[in-house]
């Protein structure tokens, strides 16, 4: 085993094309450092639903240049055998570690397989490289970036002709071609030969942002913003002075680009800390809203002066809050949401007579929904102008977030009182999340397997009305590696995360509110009855 795994490092070493990582195992090997290499060796990075995503080093149990080249060749490969040779490529990519190595490379590959490639100018948020896509005609795009992940990952996301991420069976296509590349001396790479675009199709991206709010609508209200140390600074304030209003104020500790996020533990703004700068600098200006997005831009966090001080906003809050704000501005069409976010969507479509679907997690199903209008999962993830980016946006939703607090400030309203009055109207909808990081991958399987080998009968003293092993699918939903609980007033989802190593599982619960007075007391039932569902799923689960 030792001299068969120092084999295959050496041979990865002998076509490794990056000087960095190059160094990196030829220390290993000279140290036989058994645990570390076979922490590279032991398989492959698997490139699934959301292309690839892992750790920074050698080997191909990690991001570098020689496992994007061969998934670049897989994916020339597998559009060039669809009848798309010769078609148009749109890579973008963020501010981490090798991402700008990373698209180069992507694009020399495109050009040596015979496709035209077009890099975006410099690293820009992803919903600037969906819409690409879809607005230069291209045959596909592609997207390196880890999103939120730690400072030591980076990603690759692709995206087919009409603007969306891939779906199965495309996922296990592509996988097949990226297996069918013996080695890296096969993958044509010239030096030349792509495009790098211009501002165009950013200020065509920019143009389109004020197609997600009402024409003379007022646009009064004031925003701290963070940009979390990623890409969505420049663009988002060129999106706010497009549409009139006020320029945020900055956090200046994380407005510029940078792929060590210094000032927080994850560059996540639901992470716990993550908006504790955005939060001070609140405190400083007394804003109405503080903003904060991911690194690259795709997420839009919202917080709220609560009381004394601020808080963020679940992304149910803030998914059911864009809805009700479309509605009143007459929007139709289908709304859209995974399985895992509230079930209040459902409630305020319904009201308005508009359709409403559930779709597996991520936006590659959401923006999949037939005749979408609007789609939003409970991860702070918003799709308002599905026309222009069929994934979520980060910079629209923040558009349109600001436009609703600045007709409630009108009428001397907060975002809080609307969500009040959707209380009031509808149940009050009450979202937790219990979720668990783990080192060891076999612990998220061994959970699952107790709760499928032992399914709870009830959970914070509620029966369990259904279960569902969602591995073989609904009539509405593919299968999926999930299991999802119905209670009497109540739901549970439990599912492996798709894009770190943590066992997520998602908790709502709707307590009836009669009239406004009887609020607190419905708050109060709705954290007794949360706190409850997430003891005993921890206990039934063994997490």
């Amino acid at each position: 085993m030792h001299d068969d795994l120092l084999a295959r490092a050496k041979a990865w070493l002998a076509e490794d094309p990056d000087a960095d990582t190059r160094a990196e195992l030829a220390r290993l090997i000279d140290a036989g450092d058994v645990t570390e290499l076979a922490a590279r060796f032991s398989g492959t990075l698997q490139f699934g639903t959301a292309g690839l995503r892992g750790e920074l080093g050698a080997g191909p149990l990690r991001m570098n240049r020689a496992v994007v080249i061969r998934a670049a060749a897989g994916l020339a490969a597998y559009l060039t055998k669809r009848g798309h040779a010769g078609g148009l490529v749109v890579i973008g990519y963020d501010a981490r570690h090798k991402s700008a190595d990373f698209a180069r490379d992507t694009a020399a590959v495109m050009t040596g397989a015979g496709l035209r490639a077009a890099l975006l100018p410099r690293p820009l948020p992803t919903p600037v490289l969906a819409f690409a896509v879809r607005h230069l005609g291209a045959v596909a795009g592609v997207e390196v970036t880890a999103s939120h992940n730690p400072p030591r990952d980076n990603g690759y996301k692709v995206y087919l002709g009409d603007g969306s991420q891939i779906v199965p069976p495309a996922d296990t296509g592509i996988a097949a071609e990226i297996d069918a590349i013996a080695a890296l001396a096969d993958v044509p790479r010239p030096t030349t030969g792509w495009e790098v675009l211009d501002d165009s199709v950013l200020d065509a991206y920019l143009a389109r942002t004020d197609a997600v709010l009402a024409p003379g609508s007022p646009r009064t209200a004031r925003t701290v913003y963070t940009a979390m140390h990623g890409v969505g600074r420049d663009v988002l304030l060129a999106a706010f002075a497009r549409a009139g209003f006020p320029e945020p104020v900055l956090v200046a500790e994380q407005a510029d680009p940078d792929p060590d996020f210094p000032t927080v533990a994850f560059p996540n703004p639901e992470e716990p800390g993550a908006l504790d700068l955005a939060y001070a600098r609140a405190r400083e200006t007394d804003p109405d809203l503080v903003i904060a997005n991911d690194p690259d831009a795709d997420r839009c966090a919202v917080a709220v002066r609560d009381g004394g001080d601020w808080r963020m906003l679940r992304g149910d809050e803030v998914g059911a809050l864009l809805a009700a704000h479309l509605v009143d501005r007459g929007a139709r069409g289908t709304f859209a949401e995974s399985i895992v976010s509230s079930s209040l969507l459902g409630r305020i479509a319904g009201k308005a007579g508009l359709r409403h679907t559930e779709t597996l997690t991520g936006f590659k199903w959401i923006a999949r929904a037939e005749g979408l209008r609007y789609g939003y999962e409970e991860a702070l993830g918003y799709c308002v102008d599905p026309d222009g980016v069929r994934d979520k946006d980060g910079i629209t939703a923040a558009l349109l977030v600001t436009e609703l607090a600045s007709v409630l400030k009108e009428r001397g309203r907060t975002l809080l009182d609307l969500l009040d009055d959707l209380a009031v109207e509808h149940g009050l909808h009450a979202t937790d999340q219990l979720s668990v990081r783990v080192q060891d991958l076999s612990v998220i399987a061994a959970a699952m397997r107790r709760l499928r080998e032992r399914p709870p009968a009830r959970l914070g003293g509620l029966p369990v009305t259904r279960a569902e092993d969602l591995t073989r699918g609904t009539d509405a939903l593919p299968p999926t590696d999930g299991l999802r609980y119905t209670l009497d007033g109540a739901r549970v989802i439990v599912r492996p995360s798709g894009t770190e190593p943590k066992l997520k599982c998602y908790l709502e619960v709707v307590v009836p509110v009669a009239a406004r007075a009887d609020l607190p007391a419905a708050r109060a039932r709705a954290a007794d009855l949360l706190a409850a569902l997430k003891r005993d799923l921890s206990a039934a689960a063994g997490i």
